[in-house]
């Protein structure tokens, strides 16, 4: 299938608690640098014609603004945890210029938390101003959203089954520390790779650094950034001096552009 043009942005590369971290007072936390600066992970998407955003964090709303982000086709969730889903309910501003429902693609399980958490905008009778969506169950087989094809990739997040999404050449993967072989062939051939790197230090549900970058040669992608980082991992200048040729941490604006 034909890939069109597509930019992606990062609009947030920091793990659950965000950099700085409340009350921390750490070289990161309170650095200067506006690229140690993270909110809640998330990534848009769009071609000439559409446009998603990857994740609804707590700083959705915050992002949306930032970006000064007009109008939003679709959101595709990675898993259910709180800090890639708490902010959905702002799509109600989208929901009011659009005059119609927000497009949601979620897997079981993350439509089992969306319908428990946002039960208001799922009840028979609904208050005015709830947000609308329609929900589009997902599973590994690729789907498309307006002109942007995506596969699913599956990875895991300890025990629990994590999406990660390809778009053409750029795949894009978060709160994992393991990828079956079968999935990884979903990735070989990307130009672009996107990996969670949380910090050096040994974790029980997600990538070190180490891992990451070893992933990554092992996959052997040209070009590869990493994304919900915490304050742990160090200060990004410092950090990105250590990686290898072609690494380098995603911060929060960042954008790549695929022809």
């Amino acid at each position: 299938m034909l890939i069109p043009p597509l930019k992606i942005t990062f609009l947030g590369t920091g793990t659950s608690s965000g950099v700085p971290m409340i009350g921390c007072d750490c070289e990161v936390c309170t650095s200067a640098n506006k690229k140690d600066k993270r909110l809640r992970s998330s990534l848009l998407v769009q071609s000439p014609t559409t446009t998603l955003v990857v994740d609804t964090g707590p700083d959705f709303r915050y992002q949306m603004l930032r970006i000064g982000l007009k109008h939003l086709d679709a959101v595709v969730f990675t898993h259910p945890h709180k800090d890639h889903i708490a902010g959905l309910d702002d799509i109600r501003a989208f929901n009011f210029f659009s005059k119609k429902p927000m497009e949601i693609y979620a897997d079981s399980l993350t439509e089992e938390a969306l319908r428990r958490d946002f039960y208001y905008a799922f009840a028979d009778f609904k208050y005015p101003g709830v947000p609308e969506m329609k929900l589009n169950e997902i599973d590994l087989t690729p789907f498309i959203v307006g002109d942007i094809p995506v596969t699913p990739v599956q990875v895991w997040h300890l025990k629990m089954p994590v999406l990660g999404f390809r778009f053409g050449d750029f795949t894009y993967i978060t709160d994992a520390n393991r990828i079956d072989d079968s999935e990884k062939e979903k990735i070989l051939g990307s130009k672009y790779i996107v990996l969670n790197a949380l910090r050096k230090k040994k974790h029980i549900s997600h990538f070190t650094l180490d891992e990451a970058v070893e992933l990554v040669n092992e996959l052997k992608i040209p070009n590869a950034y990493f994304t919900h980082i915490s304050h742990q991992l160090g200060k990004h200048d410092t950090i990105n001096a250590e990686l290898p040729g072609g690494m380098e941490l995603a911060y929060d604006g960042l954008i790549v552009n695929l022809p």
